[in-house]
């Protein structure tokens, strides 16, 4: 019987991918609030438009690192 073990190196780059998550986590609602605090400026669209894309990019990063870190548990390549 064969006992499963973490692949590392896979886990670290899901480890990774999660920071950046957390990170665009914070930067796109900073933007979209930024956005809707200024909405008689000229850049209220370009950063409205930004912060949610940024927002969007956090969910699918968070979705592929939490993928990656699970695969790296229960993957027996």
């Amino acid at each position: 019987m064969e006992t499963k073990h973490t692949n590392k190196e896979v886990l670290v780059r899901g480890l990774k991918k999660m920071a950046v998550s957390l990170l665009c986590m914070f930067f796109g609602p900073i933007l979209v609030y930024i956005a809707f605090s200024n909405q008689e400026k000229p850049l209220y669209i370009p950063l409205l438009i930004a912060g949610i894309i940024i927002c969007l990019t956090a969910i699918i990063i968070a979705y592929k690192g939490l993928k990656t870190i699970l695969d790296s548990m229960f993957n027996s390549n």
